[in-house]
């Protein structure tokens, strides 16, 4: 494909807007269409991207005939079903994660995906910052080998508001959610299949429904482990910190930002400004996806890849249920 890439982007919240704001750097793509909930609040962010056509209805722009490709950024009960929508329209799909609240629903997005011959990937965008790229690139290399991670996911959300302090028309999900982004992540990085899975989660909040606090403890097939530790009750410093112990360093991932720990030593900067063509992970996932499209090729964090997380998370779920 060497036209122009048109897509549709659902979902003009937070999310939404980090994609449009990738998607800017990368040449060959146009976004001609925003899907929002509310038509007055998605105008305004059309008029300041520039994009044309605003829909509250994502069939609305499923019906464009220019439309490539989508791009969802709605809420986690709709990716599945919304992701499967588009394949049946034709559409190269890119769910933001995670790509369903349940198992099932994620086996069938897969068979869609397969049925269709056609892209979908979900935003697993952990594997696409450069710190962490950097620890896989080492990994590969075989100059590093994990024994343990130590994964720290804190927000301070004891309210119903998304991440520009807007109120949210959904419920956030601390395993169906956050913790896939680790659960995909160690088993990416080990190189290895999650083999053990064990959850523990703290009071359900009265009026969320939602535990607002989780431990998680993973072992790979090689015998790597996994510690996380999720709270949205955390009075901060906010965010996911990432440790990563291997039998020739400690790295410790803060987003974008990677240091190497020594015992005796202050931390020693890592420089991955030079492992890709952006420090911005959004918009490396986004590359990815439509590279993808262009070469005819299965991405990296296809929806068939990413599958196994969603595995394990069905088991955490069906421990803590019973």
């Amino acid at each position: 494909m060497s036209k122009t890439i048109k897509v549709a982007l659902a979902g003009a919240g937070a999310f939404g807007i980090k994609h449009l704001d990738g998607i800017k750097n990368i040449d060959g793509v146009e976004v001609v269409s925003l899907v929002g909930r509310r038509l007055e609040p998605t105008q305004e962010v059309a008029s300041k991207y520039g994009i044309g056509h605003v829909a509250t209805d994502l069939a609305e722009s499923l019906a464009l005939p220019e439309v490539d490709a989508v791009i969802l950024c709605t809420p986690t009960q709709l990716h599945a079903e919304q992701a499967i929508q588009c394949l049946q329209a034709g559409k190269h799909v890119q769910v933001e994660i995670p790509m369903c609240d349940s198992l099932a629903d994620g086996q069938r997005l897969v068979a869609a995906q397969q049925k269709s011959g056609l892209v979908a990937m979900c935003g697993h965008t952990r594997r696409f910052n450069p710190s962490h790229q950097y620890v896989n690139k080492k990994i590969k290399a075989g100059e590093f080998n994990i024994q343990q991670m130590d994964v720290q996911t804190y927000f301070f959300r004891r309210t119903n508001m998304n991440a520009l302090g807007q109120a949210r028309s959904w419920t956030d999900h601390l395993l169906w959610h956050h913790a896939a982004h680790t659960v995909d992540l160690f088993a990416y990085q080990a190189g290895s299949p999650i083999v053990k899975a064990n959850a523990v989660q703290g009071p359900i909040h009265p009026e969320l429904g939602i535990a607002m606090d989780m431990s998680i403890q993973l072992q790979a097939a090689n015998g790597a482990i996994c510690t996380l530790s999720l709270s949205f009750n955390n009075d901060g410093p906010l965010g996911t910190f990432f440790r990563y112990i291997g039998d020739t360093a400690t790295y410790i991932a803060r987003y974008d930002d990677l240091v190497q720990s020594h015992a005796k030593e202050p931390e020693t900067v890592v420089d991955v400004s030079k492992v890709d063509v952006s420090m911005n992970g959004i918009e490396l996932q986004d590359r990815e996806f439509f590279a993808a499209i262009r070469e005819g090729r299965e991405p990296n964090s296809s929806v068939a890849q990413v599958l196994p997380c969603y595995e394990v998370l069905h088991n955490l779920e069906q421990q803590l249920k019973a």
